[in-house]
């Protein structure tokens, strides 16, 4: 190789690892609530930015002096509320370090509603908007479909029990709008985002919040009008947003992703850590740190699943067996369970709750951190720990229980179909679609039910040091924001897994630098191999609940899931 040219590519190679850094985060694909588990889930969510990696980028690049700028682009899929909140604590400690930060997008919603994109913009010291792009700024809405009317007209019947008024799964199919306790429920839902969202749009746009809830019922706006009620700072295109990066990092910078530099970071970081190890002629045993579990997803009996958008269903074998390989392992002191699931089967949640109970039993502090939900079963397995930390906007409660399904044999009738039946059993026929429940029936349900609800709000009175008339306060089946809940009692402290986390480690005893491992800590070959016992590690399968019992195959008819009656209904996607 000629002089010249090695000279030259030596030059870039130094140029490359001494150059100041612009840091890039594309957040229009969502983000994942986990790292990818295995080879499909990392397929299923390859555009997806998974958000421990993101916080964990910003964690350390905010010390890092090579990073001068970060550029966001946003306006893209839906983020949860909980999780942008996480997101935009992580930048605002970031901009306080000294960093330049600049949010932009083509446009927050092209005309459609796009709120906590925006309020995550906020974050950032600079908002550029494309010229052609609007601002969805109108205002948080809840809107439901009653199917009841078309029922009556069909002629078909849904029979529902629950346990309490909020609990308004069902309400779906029984009533033709909001019944008054789910109407009072759903508006103080939106009146607590609502405030939420003016105070910190307020607080970094340099608004009154009288002026910034004007502007949310005057919107959407086109990007001029934006600019000029001060929403956004800069209408431009993405080369004029690089172009002054740039100008800020020096022209001499480089652009890589966020999620690039956060990678190099940790295999840096290992490859140091590797060496060391070499050279110790007696290496020391794993320092004492926090395991971190992933609860996420709706909860069903078996094993965690796959799914599509946020990872598929968590197990109660796999999840129990995670806290259970925690608790035993000498060099963990303390358990964070990161919680973000709208819950599901009464049984597979109570088989998680135990696991809690068992490790805090033994000595080990558990602290759980919530996502954008942990509702209904979310929260009966949140209820048992040390402590409880949720976002302020993280959707949570929805303490109750409840069945039932459709009788369609009238229906049918019309339509000219016939049905006959032959069994054996008083109630071999209770779950069939044709017929209602009869009295004994209805009573066997009731049971179910008020067991079910008995359970649950006993062990929230006992985890949470309430007396059962407190409990009926907050419980009742009623949904409640982190803000409202932490106002109630249902949650301790507000914030997210880092606080989560700096609480296990002080309760542990442990330094601020104590190392977070994620559990299960699964070899690849277990995927594989069949399980040596049940007290091996849970993995991951395709597996099929039926958390419903007999009646599973109906959830999908009664508008809810195939997962269980402890589940929370509806999307909670806020746009």
């Amino acid at each position: 190789m000629p002089e010249s040219l090695l000279a030259t590519r030596l030059a870039k190679l130094r140029q490359h690892r001494t150059a100041p850094l612009i840091l890039e985060l594309d957040l229009t694909e969502g983000i994942a609530e986990t790292r990818p588990a295995d080879p499909v889930s990392a397929i299923l969510s390859k555009n997806r930015a998974p958000l421990p990696d993101v916080l964990d980028g910003l964690r350390r690049a905010r010390t890092d002096d090579r990073v001068a700028v970060l550029v966001a682009r946003l306006g893209g899929k839906g983020i949860g509320l909980a999780a942008v909140q996480e997101l935009r604590h992580a930048i605002s400690e970031f901009a306080a370090a000294g960093k330049t930060t600049i949010a932009w997008a083509e446009s927050f919603g092209e005309f459609s509603a796009s709120n906590v994109q925006y309020y995550l913009a906020t974050a950032f010291e600079k908002i550029w908007l494309q010229p052609s792009g609007d601002l969805g700024l109108t205002g948080i809405a809840i809107e439901r479909v009653f199917l009841r009317g078309l029922l009556d007209k069909l002629g078909a019947d849904f029979q529902v029990a629950k346990r309490q008024e909020y609990k308004s799964a069902a309400e779906q199919l029984t009533e033709t709008g909001f019944s008054p306790p789910a109407r009072a429920e759903t508006q103080r839902l939106t009146t607590s985002i609502t405030e939420q969202l003016v105070q910190a749009i307020a607080e970094r746009r340099n608004l009154s919040q009288a002026r910034v809830s004007e502007l949310i019922d005057a919107g959407p706006f086109l990007a001029a009008r934006a600019q000029a009620e001060n929403l956004v700072d800069q209408l431009g295109y993405r080369d004029e947003v690089y172009a002054e990066a740039h100008k800020l990092a020096g022209p001499a910078a480089i652009v890589e992703y966020l999620g690039r530099y956060q990678r190099g970071k940790v295999a840096a970081e290992r490859a140091r850590q590797a060496v060391t190890k070499a050279v110790t002629t007696l290496p020391g045993p794993p320092e004492p740190g926090v395991a971190l579990i992933y609860a996420t997803g709706p909860i069903r009996r078996g094993r965690s699943g796959h799914g599509l958008r946020s990872g598929g269903p968590m197990g109660s074998d796999t999840i129990a067996a995670a806290l259970r390989q925690a608790a035993r392992d000498e060099h963990t002191k303390a358990i964070v369970l990161r919680v973000n699931s709208p819950g599901g089967s009464y049984v597979a949640s109570d088989t998680i709750w135990r696991e809690v109970v068992r490790a805090r039993a033994g000595g080990m502090p558990v602290v759980v951190s919530m996502g954008d939900v942990a509702a209904s079963g979310g929260y009966y397995i949140s209820m048992a720990a040390d402590e409880i930390v949720a976002q302020p906007g993280t959707i949570t409660g929805s303490i109750g229980v409840l069945t039932g399904k459709p009788v369609l044999g009238d229906a049918l009738g019309r339509a000219g179909v016939t049905s006959d039946l032959i069994s054996q059993g008083s109630h071999a026929a209770m779950f069939s679609q044709l017929r209602p429940f009869s009295p004994d029936e209805w009573t066997l349900v009731n049971e179910w039910l008020d067991h079910i609800y008995a359970d649950f709000t006993g062990k929230v009175g006992q985890s949470r040091g309430m007396t059962p008339e407190q409990v009926d306060q907050v419980a009742r089946g009623r949904v409640w924001t982190g803000a409202d809940a932490a106002a109630c009692g249902l949650v301790d402290e507000l914030g997210g897994v880092d606080r989560a986390t700096a609480s296990a480690r002080r309760r542990a005893g442990l330094p601020a630098t104590a190392p977070v491992r994620v559990y299960p800590r699964v070899h690849p070959l277990d995927r594989l191999r069949p399980p040596a016992s049940s007290e091996s590690r849970g993995a991951e399968t395709g597996l099929l609940a039926d958390s419903w019992g007999p009646v599973w195959q109906l959830a999908g008819r009664l508008g809810l899931t195939a997962t269980g009656p402890l589940l929370l209904p509806g999307d909670w996607l806020f746009e």
